[in-house]
């Protein structure tokens, strides 16, 4: 028999219970888990990027370009439509990945006005350099779980993420 420890958000749980006894606060066992879970995931998977010189949501967008298959490239739209952020932080994002020589800037065939953004070489290199860590990085974090574990927390996840849209 596997026994879970005890942690902050049960903690919290007990403490609600306690205090208000009227109230539900289970819900809080799998938010309150999930956003724990997200803030050290997101601590634990960061560092490959900050040492590649790669800001906050940088590899989002190489990632979603070489995603995209040759050649590589997508419209400012697409890609804020891709990451799910606007394309003023698209804009910012391409600005830096651009001084670095990752990506590049070309007028779409259709309108003068649009822009397509490209992964060059050195993008395409660093990307999948850094997809092969990441990955390794997430099989690191759900090292815990059997492999019929993680498929059954993926089809609940799935599940939760339908319903919220």
């Amino acid at each position: 028999m596997q026994v879970m420890q005890r942690d902050d958000v049960a903690d919290m749980v007990v403490q609600w219970r306690r205090e208000r006894p009227d109230l539900d606060s289970s819900p809080m066992l799998v938010v309150g888990r999930l956003f724990r879970l997200a803030e050290g995931f997101d601590r634990r998977l960061r560092p490959p990027f900050a040492e590649a010189g790669l800001g906050n949501g940088d590899f989002d967008v190489l990632a979603a370009l070489r995603r995209a298959g040759e050649p590589y490239s997508l419209s400012a739209g697409e890609l804020s439509r891709t990451v799910l952020v606007t394309t003023g932080a698209i804009t910012k994002r391409v600005d830096r990945l651009e001084a670095k020589g990752l990506v590049a800037r070309a007028v779409t065939d259709e309108d003068a006005r649009g822009r397509r953004i490209t992964l060059t070489p050195e993008g395409v290199g660093l990307t999948d350099r850094l997809m092969g860590v990441h990955l390794a990085n997430q099989d690191r974090l759900l090292a815990p779980l059997t492999a019929k574990e993680r498929d059954a927390l993926a089809g609940l996840l799935a599940k939760l993420a339908a319903e919220g849209e």
